[in-house]
């Protein structure tokens, strides 16, 4: 029996892939797997618990303890709604730092696999379209200028109401971008057989739009 069908989209951090990839799954009735959820998610239990971003052993072995859940678009951790905790900048970064530990990585493969179900899924962020389902039917790396991605992410703080400074959030996605890009676990980097998709002139609309063309 074939398995359920997957769009895989990655991308630097704040281009939108996860608005794009969570409005795609909904006009086609799929399910959504936002694994940089996960990786946040990680970052924020292992503050918690005081756990240090570099230990990779024992953050690894935090995560099967870990009860994570996703009901209407919301996130929760250990019962907790978690949902805005996650996606302050401090707990984003934490998160870019501790994905470099293969140790993560691998607790996280299985969990990331088991969202692959009947229709289908639409899966955003690392590793989806290289490690996790390398098979996807359709693989797109999404991506746009750090200044556009700046402007957006800034509109979003301002606009739940979080205090923000756009020369901040530039440095902090440039740093991200190198560290991201030069890690020797899951680089960011195009898949093979991956169509890239800039998205600095688009609206959200017409990069969803493309990518069910693409599909």
């Amino acid at each position: 029996m074939s398995l359920p069908p997957v769009i895989a989209i990655d991308g630097p951090t704040a281009s939108g892939k996860g608005t794009v990839a969570s409005l795609v799954a909904e006009k086609l009735g799929f399910h959504y797997l936002d694994s940089g959820a996960l990786y946040r998610l990680v970052a924020l239990a292992s503050e918690k618990q005081g756990i240090d971003v570099k230990n990779g052993q024992e953050l690894g072995l935090l995560v099967p303890k870990l009860l994570i859940s996703f009901k209407n678009s919301q996130i929760f951790l250990n019962g907790e709604n978690v949902t805005d905790a996650i996606r302050v900048e401090s707990i984003g970064l934490r998160a870019s730092a501790l994905a470099v530990h293969p140790e993560i990585r691998s607790a996280l493969v299985g969990l990331q696999r088991s969202f692959r179900q009947s229709p289908g899924l639409v899966a955003d962020g690392r590793d989806t379209a290289s490690v996790i389902f390398p098979d996807a039917i359709l693989k797109v790396f999404l991506t746009a200028t750090a200044a556009a991605r700046a402007g957006r992410r800034y509109k979003q703080l301002i606009a739940k109401g979080i205090s923000a400074k756009l020369e901040d959030l530039l440095q902090d996605l440039q740093e991200r971008d190198a560290r991201d890009s030069s890690r020797g676990v899951a680089p960011l980097l195009v898949a093979d057989g991956a169509k890239v998709l800039e998205t600095s002139d688009l609206s959200i609309d017409q990069a969803v739009k493309t990518v069910l063309d693409w599909y």
